[in-house]
């Protein structure tokens, strides 16, 4: 249930992502705009999202995340009728304005949604892996959302324009929140009373593991260096290139495609010895689209290196968030997951906003390419880190926690 009821959310956000950029470009923007417009969807969730990580550990995971998926419902619910109503003749400040609320549900459903991964694992039966499968499924989520929403989308907006995918997207979110609310959970455990409201303590969980913070700063460089200039300039070159949306939309569908063949390759295998060596290198493929981007290929290349990097981005993201919950306390995991995903978007609203310039000053493929090499080098400082090639695969039994909350005992299973 939680499954269909977040692939049917997801699919809906990554529908109106790529309608917003295009209905941006229809109301007379470029890619300074697109820039602008996408990072006002990032701004919020740095600034609000350690907060989000204290109120999910406090109240609950599930709670929070209901709450977060209303307000999203509402603010896409409203941008559909402010698209559907002018015509094209939408201000910069109203996509702005939009997308910034929209980025304040997100902020708090990030990190609700992934405290909650391990207390919907620890439901029904308990196996072997279970959590390390949990967090593939949940990245098979996301990655069935990048596969059909871009293609959806460039559909539908080439037929019934950005406004009407917006609305879908509104409609996405309710879906959601009924399967959020039938869901059946063990008893949210609620933080130590020194804890209540403490990003203090989830801060000193965070700062001591040099590995977590580390991850979290090759996150931050991707996100700024490779992510945010391939988002604002893919769509401009495909505009410009490759017959717009649609083509566009077919290159993120491919992703998104890779992603799900990564995801189900995780499926019933064994955790790696040492999983953040494995998710490292897994992140040397998402070089390849802004490579290919750069270097001019036709688009069966550029689709076949989208394919790679999807795959990559499953697979490490699985490995990523199993080693976070084996190893976190559980009862701090929506603080450290919060921390996490600050980390990792903190510099992407710069990254966004400069894409544009930067392209204007050095050329739209000198920035990808710049990006792209940077990936490599920053994926190979990682491994150069001790702290990461050493983390096991479940930490020592001495220092066992219960990451699923009973599911999986200290003898066995899924452990942190």
């Amino acid at each position: 249930m939680f499954f269909g009821g977040q692939v049917t959310s997801l699919v809906g956000s990554a529908m109106a992502a790529l309608a917003v950029a295009f209905a941006v470009l229809e109301a007379g923007g470029g890619h300074r705009e697109v820039g602008f417009v996408m990072a006002a969807r990032i701004v919020p969730m740095v600034g609000l999202m350690m907060v989000a990580g204290v109120v999910a550990d406090r109240f609950g995971a599930r709670r929070v995340l209901v709450a977060a998926e209303v307000v999203q419902c509402l603010v896409q619910g409203g941008f559909a009728a402010v698209l559907l109503g002018a015509d094209g003749r939408v201000p910069l400040w109203a996509f702005v304005a939009l997308v910034a609320a929209w980025g304040v549900g997100e902020a708090f459903a990030i990190p609700a949604r992934g405290a909650l991964v391990p207390r919907v694992a620890a439901y029904g039966v308990r196996y072997e892996g279970k959590l390390k499968d949990a967090n593939a499924l949940a990245g098979l989520a996301q990655s069935i959302a990048t596969v059909g929403g871009p293609a959806l989308a460039g559909l539908a907006v080439a037929a019934a324009g950005s406004g009407v995918v917006l609305a879908i997207d509104a409609a996405t979110y309710l879906v959601s929140v009924v399967a959020l609310v039938a869901l059946r959970l063990p008893p949210h455990a609620a933080p130590r009373e020194r804890e209540r409201g403490g990003f203090r303590e989830g801060w000193a969980q965070f700062r001591s593991r040099t590995w977590l913070w580390v991850t979290t700063l090759h996150f931050t460089l991707f996100n700024t260096l490779v992510w945010a200039p391939y988002l604002v300039l893919g769509p401009v070159v495909a505009a410009r290139e490759m017959g717009g949306a649609r083509a566009w939309g077919m290159v993120m569908a491919v992703y998104g495609a890779g992603a799900v063949a990564g995801g189900l390759l995780l499926l019933g295998r064994a955790t790696p010895r040492r999983p953040l060596v494995a998710a490292t290198v897994a992140t040397f493929g998402w070089a390849l689209p802004s490579a290919a981007l750069a270097a001019g290929l036709p688009l069966p290349a550029l689709l076949a290196a989208a394919l790679v990097a999807g795959a990559g981005q499953a697979v490490s993201g699985a490995l990523y968030a199993t080693a976070n919950q084996r190893h976190v306390p559980a009862e701090a995991l929506a603080r450290i997951t919060s921390l996490t995903a600050v980390g990792a978007f903190a510099l992407g609203p710069l990254g966004l906003a400069a894409a544009g310039p930067a392209a204007d000053l050095a050329g739209t493929r000198t920035v990808l390419g710049f990006g792209a090499v940077a990936q490599l080098l920053i994926g190979t400082a990682v491994l150069a880190v001790p702290a990461v090639r050493r983390l096991p695969a479940r930490p020592e039994p001495e220092r066992t926690r219960d990451p699923l909350q009973g599911a999986e005992l200290a003898g066995g299973g899924d452990r942190a």
